[in-house]
């Protein structure tokens, strides 16, 4: 069991590590295509990349077609307002800053599940309070002026949180891999509507092959490779555990946009990094579990 928790963590890290850099390579995305062609390109990539699964992992069950239609329409819409609004927020701010603003999610997943009855931990809100001290730091400058390409992302942390909790209701429900075929499909389909009504102008070949190694990246290896890796290290990883091993993205996405984006954080950018993981770390940490076993020692 010991050898099988250690390689989940390790199959969590190296998602973590891709996560982390697709920022990056969606950072690049955006110099030859729109926010929707790119995401309408990376996700039908993602999506096919899947296809070939289906004859590896049968499900335990038969899915309901139509329920699992209406369930991946649902989701798929929510991924596409998330991986929308993230990537029009790259057109204006950092890999580093997308990256630890994103990982806000996690913060903002509990908070959300009040709305539907579910509890907090007072964690959480020690955490959020971080994240919140972190993101003016990162994001508010001295002019107490704020980048609006951090506020597409933090809007986009919140859907991703919506997103997180939707899937908690419906992965039950279907089996996993068809569900995220489905969805990733979706995000397509709309990604590219929505590129054919405002960005026709970029929907060109040229700019395509120019940016197919992003593409590439973001679609085959953060959508197909690490979504797999995801699946398979959940079933051996403690839910705690694979928390605060996914969010070191935001990490990869700091040292991904400073070594291959030349991009740089000063002293006060940098504190607000600090403290905006600290809350990611600190709001799955079962504090309450931890002192208790501390008085019994």
């Amino acid at each position: 069991m010991h050898n099988r928790n250690t390689r989940a963590d390790v199959l969590l890290l190296i998602v973590a590590t891709i996560w982390g850099l697709a920022f990056v390579a969606q950072r690049m995305g955006m110099d030859h295509l729109g926010p929707f062609g790119f995401n309408a390109a990376r996700f039908l990539l993602g999506a096919v990349s899947l296809l070939p699964l289906l004859l590896i992992f049968k499900p335990a069950k038969q899915d309901n077609f139509s329920a699992l239609t209406k369930g991946g329409a649902l989701a798929g819409f929510v991924l596409f307002m998330g991986a929308t609004l993230q990537q029009a927020g790259l057109v204006y701010t950092t890999a580093s800053n997308a990256g630890f603003i994103t990982g806000l999610y996690i913060m903002l997943v509990p908070f959300f599940g009040l709305a539907i009855g579910e509890r907090t931990q007072s964690n959480t809100w020690i955490g959020a309070a971080l994240g919140v001290v972190g993101l003016y730091l990162l994001s508010v400058n001295e002019a107490l002026s704020i980048n609006p390409g951090d506020l597409l992302v933090l809007a986009g942390a919140g859907a991703w949180a919506v997103h997180v909790l939707l899937l908690s209701r419906l992965a039950p429900r279907f089996d996993n891999l068809r569900l995220a075929i489905s969805q990733f499909l979706v995000c397509a389909v709309l990604s590219g509507i929505a590129a054919i009504l405002f960005e026709w102008e970029t929907l060109q070949f040229n700019n395509f092959s120019a940016t197919l190694g992003p593409i590439i990246y973001a679609g085959l290896f953060s959508v197909g490779i690490a979504y797999t890796l995801q699946v398979v290290a959940q079933k051996d990883a403690p839910p705690s555990h694979a928390a605060i091993i996914m969010s070191l993205e935001a990490v990869f996405a700091a040292l991904g946009g400073w070594l291959l984006l030349s991009e740089q954080l000063n002293s006060r950018e940098l504190m607000g990094c600090g403290l905006m993981l600290a809350g990611m770390l600190i709001s799955q940490l079962p504090l309450k579990k931890l002192f208790r076993q501390s008085q019994q020692v």
